[in-house]
């Protein structure tokens, strides 16, 4: 299994030691893997589309905007 470091605002971090029997580790694992299977599936669709050029960017940027509100970052907010 794969490594990564992933830097969080100290108010975060103060906030996760409060609920220090969270395994935060798997929350990130569970919710990067959601992430990637959605993209996935936005893909799939777009690769069958009958759609082209900018209505499939119009389509993923869409789907992503979606998958933002369900798990936002800094860029989704």
């Amino acid at each position: 299994m794969g490594n990564m470091t992933l830097s969080i605002p100290k108010e975060l971090q103060f906030e996760m030691k409060r609920f220090s029997d969270i395994r935060w580790s798997e929350v990130a694992r569970k919710a990067i893997a959601a992430r990637v299977e959605t993209l996935k599936i936005a893909e799939k669709l777009a690769e069958k589309s009958q759609l082209k050029g900018k209505d499939i960017e119009k389509f993923n940027d869409k789907v992503k905007n979606q998958a933002g509100r369900n798990f936002p970052d800094e860029n989704n907010n």
